[in-house]
């Protein structure tokens, strides 16, 4: 039974809902418990003659909420779904899913896993294994049959990859698995994209025991790829292409990203409607286009709208220099046409202005280009030739041709990867016994070691290298008879090369061929930061370590752990698991390896011909939601309510809570009794507490140390940093663990929550009131210690004939207390030996006594560790600055430096105050000979 949008897994149930009437029947008759209430004495005497009464009947709203909870409980065990989906022909004797999970899969990976997700749940409703593949996978991987919680766990582990399908392999392993499970229901969700080796791939598996088919169309026709991204003269063109069967306008913008993964520049690709390539350029000057790292298309999260780009997708600035004079009526004779027609298509070339070297070599080196080509020139001024050569060493790549002005000019060891010999060589001519030469295979250490030689190009003149041992080394090209046609050499960071002959076609026909071009084009990569490294590892074919991958969704990662280094070769090198797409090599140079190529093309995927029945199914996430538990949930929320309503009908919570067991609890109750007996109908239960209540329980939850607030900001900040440091050590080194410092201002706060209070003097501070010291007075009478501290030990302390103003304040505020007669600490007191055996306590300062209440009649016997008669003093005075000492930041760093600036001496100062709270804590206990016996037991243990 089921309907839209909601449907019942279990509808007999709701048969059920035939019981509400007898179930409000119950209720309706059902009375509540009787209210009790507990009235004052009167009040009940006044109500003995009253006749109780009972409700006849449940109120209508509880009777409502009763039988709206039924209902609930019985249309939840009928097992509703709120937009139920149709279950998947998952049956028979196997379910074999074949999931597309390449690089076109990523954009709609979640809805892809969420339709397979129900595929495997109906699947297990039937009992029925699982066969689970995916055709982007290792070619070895495991692909069943699993039960259902293993095919759920396989399938959420998957995930997508970057490179392309490989359905023939995957889905012959499917139908080899599906020969010994007759029967059984094939799953298809591709990714919407024809590849070749679908046709075959397709009979395959659905020849062989497939009862029937679930087809997953993909409604994702908007996919996009970057198959072109080429540096051009005036720009950076791009090209994009789509699936031919998509007949709208479409349009798309293209990023360009550097290295750091900032954006840099945009473009515009404008498909027309039926065209499935659009292209567009990126017209920015070239120095900002050899910042170009990456193009991806924006909104097209895929592997395929992504292009990193390597130094061959860089421009470099090359200049041209010559000293003949140009022949418009022979452009052909002019040694730089053929140069100039090499290297345009991949380099921006430039030439000064002069033909005097004086003024064109500045001109040249004043653009900074990469490559510099010579053709015949001879002499280099002396006031320029260190400029160049300080070029080259610094990265620059020399190019020279030879000819006769070369010849003319003799070595230059600096600006020549060889020496040459004096004159020329002539093949060939009516005075020579040799015949033109041609080219002999390059060398397999130099870049041209992958071209082919040239068979139709022949040398007729040259110039001759001398030999020397590394000769060798310095050949990039040479002639059948073993002679250098061109030579270079590494020369600082920099290149320098020379061509052994003319740049023009008279000493060779090498100029006019094919292979002129790509020797320059090679040499041009040599120029470019990064390219030796990777025109050296192409060269001698070495493989390259994966560097920058690209993601399914078109990020750049770190390299997968599949990853395999890349060997490069000619032309497009194929995407696979173990090569996908990305960038290849190291820091010094990268070779980009990219998804989609020139000749790349999107076909839609058309489903082939099939015998057995088809279900078609789009890709989408199961929107359909189980209502039984927010059923049950609402149910026993509603349970709550009938539960408190219940309690409040029965007086529960009008009942005044009572306190037992304690006196005022009791005078209160009396109270409420005698007014009620004297006629008194408003008594109200009055709140006892008073305002600081709260601060109170506080106080003395805890020790604290307190001190007293003065009014001057910078002193009061340094008594709480003091006392807050004081803190910190006590939690360090003793088992007291004290609560945060406490501010007191004397004339209204409660003294009597602390053993101690620090009271820093200042002259600044006004003086306390008769009140306030008053206060102080009876604090220090009833148990409690001040420690006054004036803090000018360096000035004049006390009993000195001319006082400080500190002390004379002191003085001012001692005169209304009743001080008792003060000592400095004696060396047998219980403040040296509290905890730490102290001889002096010193704080910031040192030499300062520290003055307690005299012990008159104290008298000192041998076997007694303390003085007899110390009594807990209630006044302390110094002038060294404990809190200074104490002061710590939030990090636990001293504040203020000690003076004089000893380390320990801020150790004695907290061991010091250590002692001054042990002794306010324990008072004189080790003066008590009942502990002496227990103490030597203990040492003698």
């Amino acid at each position: 039974m089921s309907w839209l949008p909601l449907s019942f897994g279990a509808p007999m149930v709701l048969w059920g809902l035939l019981a509400l009437p007898v179930i409000w029947w119950l209720l309706r008759f059902t009375p509540p418990k009787p209210q009790t209430e507990v009235f004052p004495p009167l009040k009940i005497l006044a109500r003995v003659l009253k006749r109780e009464e009972t409700p006849q009947q449940s109120p209508w709203w509880l009777t409502l909420l009763r039988l709206l909870m039924a209902a609930l409980i019985v249309t939840a065990l009928a097992e509703p779904v709120f937009n139920p989906r149709e279950r998947l022909p998952a049956e028979g004797a196997a379910l074999a899913l074949v999931i597309d999970n390449d690089w076109a899969s990523a954009a709609d990976w979640g809805r892809r896993v969420a339709t397979a997700e129900r595929l495997i749940t109906d699947a297990s409703s039937n009992d029925v294994p699982v066969i689970i593949a995916f055709t982007a996978e290792k070619p070895n991987a495991e692909i069943g049959p699993f039960d259902a919680a293993t095919a759920l766990d396989r399938l959420r582990a998957a995930k997508p990859r970057p490179i392309p399908t490989d359905r023939p392999a995957v889905y012959a392993r499917v139908a080899a698995t599906l020969e010994t499970l007759p029967g059984a229901s094939v799953a298809v969700l591709a990714d919407g994209l024809a590849a070749e080796g679908d046709e075959a791939a397709f009979n395959t598996l659905l020849s062989k025991n497939a009862a029937r088919v679930v087809w997953a169309a993909s409604d994702r026709p908007s996919l996009i790829g970057l198959t072109g991204a080429d540096n051009q003269v005036d720009g950076f063109e791009l090209t994009a292409i789509r699936a031919l069967s998509d007949p709208t306008p479409a349009q798309v913008t293209a990023g360009a990203f550097d290295d750091k993964g900032r954006r840099i520049a945009d473009a515009t690709l404008t498909f027309s409607p039926g065209e499935s390539t659009a292209t567009g350029t990126m017209a920015v000057p070239f120095e900002l286009r050899n910042d170009f790292a990456s193009i991806a298309l924006d909104g097209q999260r895929q592997a395929g709208a992504v292009r990193v780009l390597d130094e061959n997708s860089k421009r470099r600035r090359v200049g041209l220099l010559s000293q003949a004079e140009a022949d418009q009526a022979q452009p052909l004779l002019s040694p730089l046409y053929y140069i100039r027609r090499a290297l345009q298509p991949f380099a921006d070339l430039t030439e000064p202005s002069s033909a005097d070297l004086a003024d064109a070599i500045p001109q040249l080196l004043d653009q900074k280009p990469a490559m510099i080509v010579m053709a015949d020139v001879g002499t280099i001024p002396e006031q320029m030739r260190q400029r160049l050569v300080d070029w080259v060493d610094n990265g620059g790549t020399l190019v020279r041709f030879a000819g006769s002005r070369l010849v003319a000019a003799g070595n230059d060891d600096d600006l020549l990867p060889v020496r040459l010999r004096t004159g020329e060589r002539s093949l060939g001519g009516a005075l020579s016994w040799t015949t033109p030469q041609p080219v002999t295979d390059f060398p397999k250490t130099g870049p041209f070691s992958d071209l082919a030689p040239p068979a139709e190009v022949t040398v007729t003149r040259q110039v001759l290298a001398e030999p020397t041992p590394d000769i060798v080394e310095r050949t990039w090209a040479t002639l059948a008879d073993g002679t250098p046609l061109v030579t270079g050499m590494k020369k600082g960071k920099g290149t320098l090369v020379l061509f052994h002959v003319t740049p023009e076609a008279t000493w060779s026909n090498l100029p006019i061929s094919g292979s002129f071009v790509e020797m320059l084009r090679r040499i041009v990569q040599l120029s470019r930061n990064q390219g030796a490294a990777v025109a050296n590892a192409e060269a001698a074919a070495t493989s390259l370590a994966p560097y920058r991958m690209i993601s399914a969704d078109g990020t750049l990662v770190p390299p997968t752990p599949d990853a395999r280094p890349l060997v490069p070769g000619a032309g497009p090198l194929p995407v696979t698991f173990e090569n996908p797409p990305g960038l290849y090599g190291s820091e010094t140079g990268v070779l980009a390896h990219n998804l989609l190529n020139a000749e790349s093309r999107f076909a839609p995927l058309v489903r082939p011909q099939i015998t057995v029945p088809v279900t078609t199914i789009q890709y989408a996430f199961d929107e359909s939601h189980n209502l039984k538990g927010p059923l049950v949930a609402t149910a026993l929320l509603l349970m709550v309510l009938d539960t408190l309503a219940v309690f409040w009908m029965g007086g529960l919570f009008s009942r005044r809570p009572r306190r037992a067991g304690t006196a005022a609890a009791t005078t209160a109750a009396l109270l409420i009794a005698l007014g009620a007996l004297v006629g008194h109908t408003d008594i109200a239960r009055a709140d006892d507490s008073k305002p600081g209540d709260e601060r109170a329980i506080e106080d003395i939850s805890k020790t604290r140390i307190a001190y007293v607030q003065t009014g001057e900001r910078s002193v009061d900040s340094i008594s709480q940093a003091g006392l807050e440091g004081l803190t910190r050590f006590l939690i360090e080194k003793t088992a007291l663990e004290p609560g945060a410092p406490a501010s007191v201002d004397i004339s209204k706060d409660q003294l009597s929550f602390y053993p101690l209070i620090y009271w820093p003097i200042d002259p600044a501070a006004p003086m306390p009131s008769q009140a306030a010291i008053g206060r102080v007075d009876a604090y220090m009478q009833q148990g409690g210690t001040v420690l006054f501290d004036t803090r000018d030990q360096f000035a004049t302390g006390i009993g000195a004939d001319s006082a400080s103003p500190a002390t004379e304040r002191l003085r001012d505020i001692l005169g209304n207390l009743n001080v008792p007669p003060l000592e400095p600490v004696p060396s047998d007191h219980v403040l040296t030996k509290s905890f730490y055996i102290l001889p002096e306590f010193p704080g910031r300062f040192a030499g300062g006594p520290l003055w307690v209440a005299a012990s008159l009649e104290a008298t000192n016997t041998e076997n007694r560790p303390v003085r007899t008669g110390d009594g807990v003093s209630p006044i302390m005075i110094t002038a060294n600055d404990f809190a200074g000492a104490w002061a710590v930041d939030e990090n636990g760093d001293p504040l203020l430096p000690t003076v004089p600036s000893d380390p320990m001496q801020r150790i004695y100062a907290l061991r010091a105050g250590v002692n001054i709270m042990m002794y306010m804590l324990t008072g004189n206990y080790k003066s008590d000979q009942v502990h002496v016996p227990v103490l030597l037991e203990r040492l003698g243990q």
